[in-house]
């Protein structure tokens, strides 16, 4: 996702309230929801797992140059993969679901206390909607600016559950904490020396978070909970709060493989910013989130990226391992924000391919 700043989108109906009573209904799903010429011949892969890293492993001295490899392999390869053992207290965890999943079980009036401001992106609402003729995804969300706390407005913090803020900003700490051993392990994987090198694009660690709603559809393979898309950080940490899956990634062959989470783990993307930063080793993947035909589905990703003021380009020592070949532009990070939200949450397709030289 992005600084809140970056974007300005346009109102759209609540998803949650439509479903419930458009599911008890006869009707067709209302045509600006359809997506069949997306997802009508799409190919979806079960049942292949994605990339498991064990962080316990990468920080211990006795495992971690094999499970270093491990993480160097997966954000080369797929850009995505689960992560056991961080760390993360369960109750930590569990106190985050809980609040979050109690927050979108509010009567909508009570949401609407948080709802985003005209014209902006953080708080409660809808994300990526700039025309009154776009197709819209099944899903209603809540962003928040968490890092920097200066840059966080309490307007949008719910404040029912009274729990929400405490557990969030103790989740948000601990998920800093696992973003910053990644990024570390990362820099050692690429080769950047110091570490240091590679941190302080990201100094102070700016993170926002996405909390997801996906309603239940009983058309569910006509319509999308999040349009295909890649992500404009250096890493989001993704929680599934309720266990419904619904994360799939494409594949180099164009077909869609859905992810399986493993109970308890992170799934963790490499954005579009690492993918720069490296010069092209790691990969940005274009994902999407589909719905259940029959529950609900609740997710949370954690956004790590970089500071506001930074420059966004491939970091020199990589470019000289290129034989000086710099694969990216670079350019000031609002800059590129500005770009990606300009691309219409069509990912890859155009933003990215800008970025390249």
């Amino acid at each position: 996702m992005a600084h809140a700043k970056a974007g300005a989108f346009l109102p759209v109906p609540n998803v949650q309230e439509l479903a419930q009573t458009w599911n008890r209904s006869g009707e067709q799903v209302p045509d600006r929801y359809v997506r069949t010429e997306e997802t009508g011949s799409d190919e979806v892969v079960a049942g292949c797992a994605i990339p498991v890293v064990d962080l316990s492993r990468l920080l211990d001295s006795r495992s971690s140059a094999e499970e270093l490899a491990n993480l160097g392999a997966a954000c080369r390869h797929l850009g995505f993969f689960q992560l056991i053992n961080h760390g993360v207290p369960d109750e930590v965890i569990q106190d985050v679901k809980k609040d979050i999943t109690a927050f979108f079980n509010l009567p909508l009036e009570a949401k609407r206390l948080h709802a985003q401001a005209p014209g902006g992106l953080e708080g409660y609402g809808q994300s990526f909607v700039f025309s009154e003729t776009q197709k819209l995804d099944w899903a209603d969300m809540i962003y928040l600016m968490i890092t920097p706390k200066e840059e966080r407005d309490l307007r949008f913090w719910p404040a029912r559950p009274p729990s929400f803020r405490g557990s969030l900003d103790r989740y948000a700490a601990e998920a800093a904490r696992v973003a910053a051993s990644l990024l570390r392990s990362m820099a050692a994987d690429l080769g950047v020396e110091p570490p240091e090198r590679l941190m302080e694009a990201f100094r102070g660690q700016p993170q926002s978070m996405r909390a997801t709603y996906y309603p239940p559809c009983r058309q569910a393979g006509d319509v999308l909970g999040l349009s295909p898309h890649t992500d404009a950080t250096a890493l989001a940490l993704l929680l599934h709060v309720n266990g419904v899956q619904g994360l799939q990634i494409r594949r180099d062959d164009g077909r869609w493989l859905a992810v399986d989470p493993i109970d308890g783990a992170f799934v963790v993307s490499i954005g579009d910013i690492m993918e720069i930063l490296s010069n092209g080793r790691y990969r940005s993947v274009e994902h999407r989130a589909v719905v259940h035909p029959d529950k609900d589905r609740i997710s949370a990703t954690m956004f790590h990226q970089p500071c506001s003021d930074t420059t966004v380009g491939p970091l020199p020592e990589l470019v000289k391992k290129d034989g000086g070949r710099a694969r990216y532009k670079s350019v000031a990070y609002m800059d590129f924000m500005k770009s990606f939200f300009a691309s219409k949450l069509d990912g890859r397709r155009s933003h990215m391919d800008a970025m390249r030289i």
